[in-house]
């Protein structure tokens, strides 16, 4: 009889310990990988915590948190404990030093769009596509893929072998936190919705790191450039052809309307599939207004000219 009650007991105790703690929720603060062992050896479908949201902590061990993330069929993850935050605690962001080769920006840049509902056909695993909708931006506007210098081999600039490695390996989330303001990262992450993938990241560390400013800098003229052709007939002509064939003479009819006569020569496109799939604006430098770069950016043979415009949805 007194086995019953010990077992009985021991059962019951681990229950009663759980029922009076109550549930304890921080914030995460940073973007981190959240893996499915204390390890860090494997994290099944890429998962990563949201700047803001609020996960469920577990169990603390050495610096890392067991936390919950719902919906995943590996649920209990292991994150570091930086990440997180309950709000008694200031937690500054680590940031990346900021080094360039130059004093000034490069002398000539790409300006690579996309257009997002064509990338997200062929990338349905992707975060940001698997979000998309007909609110979404990039619905029926140009997104942000990278500002690149150029010549195109003009990469990776004073950038540590550890950093290159872990970005040619796709190893996005590994690389360092940027250093940006709030509000442009807040920008970034609706102009480029790769940002849930650690886009941002890739893109500053192979082709910002060689334009000559910090990485908040560097995005902000991106994203200036972006607009630019957001506001124009450029965009327009895109939304009113969704679901049509386009061809890249009138889309540099468009671009000479809107930016001047010669524009469209610097602009070339590319499909996938039948697709468009992004826009490259070849530009100089010395000015913010696209109008003016255009003047003196490189005329480049394109490797479409005829597709697609595709609508949001799969």
């Amino acid at each position: 009889m007194n086995k019953i009650i010990t077992a009985s007991l021991m059962v019951s105790l681990p229950l009663l310990i759980l029922a009076k703690n109550p549930k304890v929720y921080e914030t995460a603060v940073l973007e981190c990988p959240a893996y499915n062992n204390l390890k860090h050896t494997a994290n099944s479908n890429d998962i990563q915590l949201e700047m803001g949201k609020k996960y469920r902590v577990l169990q603390r061990n050495k610096g890392q948190v067991l936390t919950l993330i719902e919906g995943q069929r590996v649920a209990q993850r292991w994150v570091k404990e930086v990440c997180l935050s309950d709000g008694k605690k200031k937690v500054t962001a680590p940031s990346i030093p900021v080094k360039s080769t130059s004093k000034s920006t490069s002398k000539q840049n790409l300006l690579a769009i996309s257009w997002q509902n064509a990338f997200c056909q062929t990338h349905q695993y992707k975060k940001e596509c698997k979000s998309m909708n007909a609110n979404s931006f990039g619905a029926f506007e140009f997104v942000l893929h990278g500002l690149w210098p150029q010549p195109r081999n003009n990469a990776y600039c004073n950038v540590s072998k550890k950093q290159v490695g872990m970005d040619k390996n796709k190893q996005w989330y590994s690389l360092d936190k940027l250093d940006l303001t709030s509000s442009t990262r807040t920008k970034l992450s609706q102009l480029m919705p790769g940002y849930a993938s650690n886009l941002h990241r890739h893109e500053w560390i192979k082709h910002g790191t060689c334009y000559g400013t910090s990485a908040n800098d560097y995005y902000v003229d991106a994203m200036n450039l972006l607009t630019q052709v957001n506001e124009s007939k450029v965009q327009q002509y895109f939304k009113e052809n969704v679901g049509r064939m386009v061809n890249l003479k009138e889309i540099r009819k468009q671009f000479d309307q809107e930016f001047g006569i010669g524009a469209g020569e610097h602009v070339t496109m590319n499909c996938r599939k039948g697709l468009v799939t992004e826009l490259w604006l070849h530009l100089g430098n010395g000015s913010s207004e696209l109008k003016e770069l255009f003047k003196s950016g490189e005329r480049a043979k394109s490797r479409c000219y005829k597709g697609q415009v595709d609508a949001v949805g799969f």
